[in-house]
């Protein structure tokens, strides 16, 4: 087991709602208390909700206790694949919060489960050239959340390009590309966008239209799909 997993695995199961001493948390894992000040720095930057500090103790935050999983061998290894997709080819926002999953995952299953997942030869490499495309994932992801309108610079495959104003309903990942699914304020109807094909992107002040005609359930009868999915 990692080390890490271990440390979150320790304050889950002797912590409860009291905090748990570094100097204990160094005897059980059997390295040294500035390892373990590591450790729990690392978990925290990485999101995992671990309080406390230094002299005091470490305890999960209110609510953030990890019940016993059971997962069959087949269930196990499709978290992991779809954690590791989310790793390589979502935004960096849904990639922290696969690798935040797995963390907690990882630190209450068993050992042959655990193992299992250490063996899965079912690989997504990141590619480096993909930064750029993480950061208009998060900015796309958190304007859909949010409401807003959005703004770019779309250039086409032929190399023309042209402003956008669109309101954006949904991200699809189509195994090369990802696609931005939208009502278009110059088109005055439903888009696709390619996001790699995005330039000068930014999120606007205003909101997204709340006509049911130009919604989510309105985009996905346009393109010939169920509907329900937006449910």
């Amino acid at each position: 087991m990692r080390r890490a997993a271990r440390l979150f695995l320790i304050i889950n199961a002797r912590g409860g709602r009291r905090a748990v001493a570094g100097r204990r948390l160094a005897a059980d894992l059997g390295v040294s208390l500035r390892t373990v000040y590591r450790d729990v720095a690392d978990l925290q930057l990485s999101g995992v909700p671990i309080e406390g500090e230094a002299g005091v103790g470490y305890t999960l935050r209110k609510g953030s206790d990890i019940p016993p999983l059971m997962f069959t061998r087949e269930e196990l290894e499709a978290l992991v694949v779809g954690s590791r997709f989310m790793q390589a080819f979502a935004g960096e926002r849904l990639a922290a919060a696969a690798r935040q999953a797995l963390t907690k995952v990882d630190a209450v299953l068993p050992d042959d489960l655990r193992r299992r997942t250490e063996r899965s030869r079912i690989i997504a490499p990141p590619i480096r050239r993909r930064a750029a495309q993480r950061q208009r994932l998060d900015l796309l992801h958190a304007a859909i959340e949010e409401g807003h309108a959005v703004r770019f610079r779309y250039v086409k495959e032929d190399g023309s390009a042209s402003g956008r104003d669109v309101e954006p309903l949904c991200l699809v990942f189509w195994g090369q590309s990802w696609t931005l699914g939208a009502w278009c304020r110059m088109r005055t109807d439903f888009r696709n966008f390619r996001v790699d094909r995005m330039e000068a992107l930014e999120v606007l002040a205003d909101f997204v239209s709340s006509e049911p005609s130009r919604g989510l359930p309105a985009y996905l009868a346009a393109m010939g799909a169920d509907p329900d999915l937006a449910l």
